[in-house]
């Protein structure tokens, strides 16, 4: 039993060293730990970085990556009126139908659509990105380990390759992509998108905005879930307190 545990234990080394050998020569990705305003137990959303996130977000990133879990009536939560809603779907023509005459048919995107997707179909996605499907950023900072970070750690990651590394054609260098080669072109440059509130019009600043829209995207109840974590903190600890109280005057008496 001794030796077969041995042999087994053997054949497991023998699989796994070629593995971790193979890992050594992918890089080391680096995630960068932004402080972000709706990190901590008491953070909240910036309003206005996530109105230039959803600006970003536009201009840039829906050129490939769809956000197919959220509606246009739903940046009402991040202070846009109504009408201003409405002016923003308005923008899109989304397929509808069938009509009467069983033809499908092109409209005026409503508050109640989802956000228009840049391709029609998943193999149209991938046949215009040489090969590679871009992500739905729905869940993207949920769906990646360090979240918000991950996204502006990529955005901001791009740089030359190290001497003696070589990246295949059509491929990227980057620094916090696991392997550090990524297929998609760095998206953003400075000046790229013009912000009318005087904020930086750098890579870093678009980076850390539409990383928060894209956390709100994909947590648009963290606020009321902290708030709700504080009283209920709140209350177990007052109930703690009172409870204690209440056990040191019923000891007292039969003391």
């Amino acid at each position: 039993m001794f030796k077969k545990l041995i042999l087994t234990s053997a054949a497991v080394m023998a699989i796994s060293v070629p593995t971790a050998q193979a890992s050594e020569g992918t890089g080391v990705h680096e995630i960068i730990d932004v402080p972000f305003s709706f990190k901590g137990p008491f953070g909240t959303y910036d309003k206005a970085a996530l109105q230039r996130g959803l600006m970003v977000y536009r201009q840039v990133c829906s050129a490939c990556h769809s956000l197919k879990r959220v509606a246009y009536r739903n940046l009402e939560e991040i202070g846009y009126t109504p009408e201003q809603v409405k002016t923003i779907a308005g923008e899109y023509t989304i397929m509808d139908g069938p009509n009467d005459e069983g033809e499908m048919f092109e409209r005026p995107a409503r508050p109640a659509d989802r956000f228009k997707s840049p391709f029609a179909n998943d193999k149209a996605a991938t046949a215009a990105n040489g090969g590679a499907l871009p992500p739905d950023l729905s869940l993207i900072t949920k769906a990646r380990h360090d979240g918000a970070d991950y996204v502006y750690s990529i955005l901001t990651g791009y740089a030359e390759a190290p001497h003696g590394m070589v990246i295949a054609e059509g491929k990227h260098y980057n620094k916090a992509m696991d392997g550090n080669v990524i297929a998609m072109p760095p998206p953003l440059s400075d000046g790229a998108v013009a912000y009318e509130d005087g904020t930086p019009q750098i890579v870093s600043q678009y980076a850390k905005d539409v990383a928060t829209f894209l956390t709100w995207a994909a947590e648009p109840e963290l606020e009321h879930r902290k708030q709700m974590g504080v009283k209920v903190v709140l209350f177990l600890s007052i109930f703690a307190v009172i409870m204690y109280a209440v056990k040191r005057q019923i000891w007292k008496k039969v003391h």
